[in-house]
């Protein structure tokens, strides 16, 4: 038996009496405050990246047992398009913290196919380190039950319909979805 703590009474607690007080106190705290397990993310960009932060950090979330929603309007909705491989790039140019490996590169980042070299050049970089892919990320999404919520007035804006995204996608309104995020300690603008 390894002591770990003594109580101001002089008693003398185990790791696992240590973590069995610690698990009740949290059990506790999360039934006096259920919003300290949800967490709503709005995604609004729709480039290569910006897909991944909304996506990551739903999984995160799931992962740590919250109920996760990610709210998709505007340009977010490429995110979760059918066609989303296609419409996601990378754009150099106004992009500051954008590495590009070539002498002058605010001079050539304009021309004609940069977008196309940039958009190559991360999700090469993504994969030699391991990142997971956008279709991988919405597969662990859609597995960990985060709710993949497209903007119902962006698509009629944008002439959207519901086949046109992804499987497991719901459709909402920003009514709707500022309903989850008021019971929600995290909600997060990306």
């Amino acid at each position: 038996m390894s002591i770990v703590a003594r109580s101001s009474s002089g008693l003398v607690l185990t790791e696992q009496e240590v973590r069995a007080i610690v698990r009740e106190e949290l059990e506790a705290a999360l039934r006096r405050d259920p919003a300290a397990r949800r967490a709503c993310i709005i995604a609004s960009k729709g480039t290569l990246d910006f897909a991944y932060p909304p996506l990551i950090l739903g999984a995160a979330a799931a992962a740590a047992g919250m109920e996760a929603a990610v709210f998709f309007t505007f340009y977010g909705l490429n995110i979760i398009h059918r066609d989303f491989r296609r419409r996601l790039k990378v754009s150099p140019v106004a992009n500051p913290a954008m590495p590009m490996p070539v002498p002058m590169a605010d001079t050539f980042s304009g021309l004609p196919l940069m977008k196309g070299l940039a958009t190559t050049m991360m999700r090469a970089k993504f994969r030699k380190k391991g990142v997971a892919t956008i279709a991988e990320l919405l597969d662990v999404c859609r597995q960990s039950d985060v709710r993949l919520i497209a903007c119902a007035l962006t698509m009629e804006v944008f002439g959207y319909r519901e086949r046109d995204f992804v499987d497991g996608v719901e459709f909402g309104g920003a009514g709707a979805f500022m309903s989850e995020a008021r019971r929600s300690h995290v909600t997060l603008f990306i």
